[in-house]
């Protein structure tokens, strides 16, 4: 039995990632803040470890209690990040430094898994090509746009100069499925008849079921090489107007108003959205940094390598996603009414 522990398990992601290693037999440890809702963790199986990743100390203090003197975890998962912020550097502070902090802490302890799988993004490369609409591959150099991104690829960096330690990296695009928020505002939208976009040129958008992105999780921790680096994406894109539709169909709407802002309009708004929620202390999903990310074009990838190496093949297509994420959607919004 693998003993497996998942740093960042309590938001969209970890709560599935938790379940996928009990369904499959794992010892489970779940690493959460004080502050961490459990409300997707509430397995009676689950080992919690409470972290202060500002901390350094701290983390590694916790790290050798934990567990009996001599035994360690076999594999981590690192999942912990933040993806808005009120300010960017905590951008920094929060996807970088708490990494730097917890592996040099794992290294001092003797903590070392003989896997770290480290949850990256497709963001840490930056714009792609938007003429040919090439899409990504392992050969795409980065060059992020994004405060976000930035802090995503010095996370990369910080890895990759560590030749000792067991990494592997995955770079997921859009990840969606039930109880995340940012494509249920957009499925909220076309639920009112609305679909809003930003731009007027051809845009190609990808994503991945959140079920095949955990399950591409643990196939990597058994299978892949170390020291590799996996774009993690369904194996075609789509364009906006092919995303309104299956949304509409699953939701029943046959009226639905595309409404596309362009660039500067959007930006402003941006702006705004940003500015607001810094006076609220409360990020904003609308903001500068999120602009660049509606802005870009070209989202298409390529996930050769992750077939190769680990046999890495998405079963849920974004029209049955979409159709269990609308499934959930309904159910909360029957419950509240």
């Amino acid at each position: 039995m693998k003993r497996v522990l998942i740093i960042g398990a309590g938001g969209f992601i970890g709560g599935f990632i938790a379940a996928e290693s009990l369904r499959r037999g794992y010892e489970t440890w779940v690493g959460v803040r004080e502050s961490t809702s459990r409300h997707y963790l509430t397995d009676e199986r689950l080992h919690f470890v409470t972290f202060d990743y500002d901390s350094a100390e701290s983390i590694g203090s916790v790290l050798k209690s934990a567990l009996p003197e001599g035994e360690k975890w076999d594999w981590i998962i690192y999942n912990l990040g933040a993806t808005k912020v009120t300010n960017y550097s905590d951008f920094n502070r929060i996807n970088f430094g708490y990494l730097r902090s917890f592996v040099e802490e794992l290294e001092a302890t003797g903590m070392t898994p003989q896997r770290f799988l480290y949850i990256s993004s497709l963001s840490a490369l930056g714009p792609v090509d938007e003429k040919t609409y090439q899409p990504y591959t392992s050969k795409t150099i980065p060059d992020p746009n994004t405060k976000y991104g930035m802090s995503k690829i010095k996370s990369e960096t910080l890895l990759e100069m560590k030749p000792d330690f067991p990494w592997i990296i995955f770079r997921p695009t859009g990840v969606y499925g039930p109880h995340e928020k940012d494509y249920l505002m957009m499925i909220k939208c076309i639920d009112s008849h609305w679909d809003f976009g930003v731009g007027f040129r051809k845009q190609l958008l990808t994503f991945i079921y959140v079920d095949d992105l955990v399950e591409a999780m643990f196939e990597a921790l058994e299978k892949a090489p170390l020291h590799r680096k996996y774009i993690i994406s369904e194996d075609r894109a789509y364009t906006q107007s092919e995303f309104r539709r299956i949304v509409a169909d699953k939701l029943g709407k046959k009226f639905v108003i595309p409404l596309r802002l362009p660039l500067w309009m959007a930006k402003v708004a941006s702006v705004v959205a940003e500015k607001y929620g810094i006076l609220k202390m409360k990020p904003s999903t609308l903001n500068s940094d999120k602009y660049k990310i509606m802005k870009q074009r070209n989202w298409s990838a390529d996930i050769s390598d992750s077939r190769r190496d680990f046999g890495f093949n998405p079963k849920v297509s974004l029209e049955k996603g979409i159709e269990l994420t609308v499934e959930e959607y309904r159910r909360n919004k029957n419950r509240k009414n």
